[in-house]
């Protein structure tokens, strides 16, 4: 990611305003979105909300990271001076419908559907960055929204709480392209640009801490998710994001 500079200002303008304005309004309870880059490149699996601050974050976006951070920093200061109601969660990978499909912009899945929907129409090989041996843990849009209904309803802690599927439901992006592909009936040429960078290996986040409030919720299963969103997808095209 370049433009770190601007990504901290902007994120940082954005921090100051919307807490600032919710303290002057009496905003009742304000629930932030964090994001796992925020966590140290350097550090053990699986993350927990505890290690946030342990260590510098991965360098290619760390002006985004660091803002991003400063929620966190500026949630305990509010409630400290203020008695605030202000706290945050982190989503693993999110994707769904209505998603940023565009392949330079998006995240991977919106991406990879897109890329496959363009090679099955055009009869060109599917490519795929890097080796696809770096793991993932995604979380269906529908199931985050439940879970952020959840959280302004029930969650009273300020500390952060980590919004994400099982470690068992951790994948391979070269997994996720195969379901992908199957969603699509792709039968074409697959080819992995080795070439290309992976990067970071690994991000599994802990959801124990959702799981002791949330013990029985039931998250759709990925190869569903992705199947429900290429549907979507193929039903949209014209008008989706990309």
């Amino acid at each position: 990611m370049s433009s770190n500079s601007d990504f901290f200002r902007s994120n940082m303008k954005m921090n100051d305003n919307i807490l600032e304005a919710s303290r002057k309004t009496n905003v009742k309870k304000l629930v932030s979105c964090l994001s796992t880059c925020i966590f140290p490149d350097k550090t053990s699996y699986p993350i927990d909300e505890t290690m946030v601050h342990n260590g510098p974050p991965h360098p290619s976006n760390f002006g985004y990271s660091y803002a991003k951070r400063m929620i966190d920093v500026q949630n305990k200061a509010y409630n400290e001076q203020y008695g605030c109601m202000f706290t945050s969660v982190v989503p693993c990978n999110v994707f769904g419908p209505h998603d940023n499909f565009n392949v330079l912009k998006g995240h991977v899945i919106p991406g990879l559907i897109n890329k496959a929907y363009e090679a099955k129409k055009n009869g060109t090989p599917f490519e795929i960055w890097g080796t696809g041996s770096p793991l993932r843990q995604f979380i269906y849009s529908q199931d985050l929204a439940k879970l952020f209904i959840w959280t302004v309803r029930d969650y009273n802690e300020i500390e952060p709480i980590i919004l994400a599927t099982d470690e068992a439901d951790e994948v391979s992006i070269k997994e996720v392209a195969m379901m992908i592909l199957e969603a699509f009936d792709f039968k074409g040429e697959v080819k992995f640009l080795t070439d290309k960078a992976d990067g970071q290996f690994k991000k599994t986040a802990s959801n124990a801490k959702l799981r002791k409030y949330l013990p029985e919720f039931q998250f759709v299963p990925t190869r569903q998710a992705i199947k429900d969103t290429v549907d979507w997808y193929i039903a949209n095209y014209e008008s989706a994001r990309r």
